[in-house]
């Protein structure tokens, strides 16, 4: 299958929503987390915490912020959110709105 492809034709391109390296979650996480252990460097320990209390597994968050994961799914972003007591919500993007 070439690169852009989906089984069902061109892969959709969201020009809304691009990034180079990392999906932006992963680092919003990143912060969620260093504020909810009150330090810049985190631990296996603390990412084992998340899936203790129903987030996805300490590999998984590793791979985000240390391994080659650049898109995760929502629901995992959410579940790991959810597991430190947190849920995202909806603002304004005052890039887009000009304001």
């Amino acid at each position: 299958m070439a690169k852009g492809t989906t089984p069902k034709g061109p892969m959709k391109l969201y020009r809304s929503y691009m990034f180079r390296n990392k999906d932006p979650a992963i680092d919003e996480f990143r912060t969620v987390m260093q504020e909810e252990y009150g330090t810049s460097k985190l631990t296996r320990k603390m990412m084992k915490e998340v899936e203790t209390q129903g987030g996805p597994t300490a590999s998984t968050i590793r791979n985000w912020f240390e391994g080659d994961t650049k898109r995760p799914m929502n629901a995992t972003i959410e579940a790991a959110g959810r597991a430190l007591g947190k849920r995202r919500i909806w603002v304004d993007d005052k890039r887009k709105n000009g304001k």
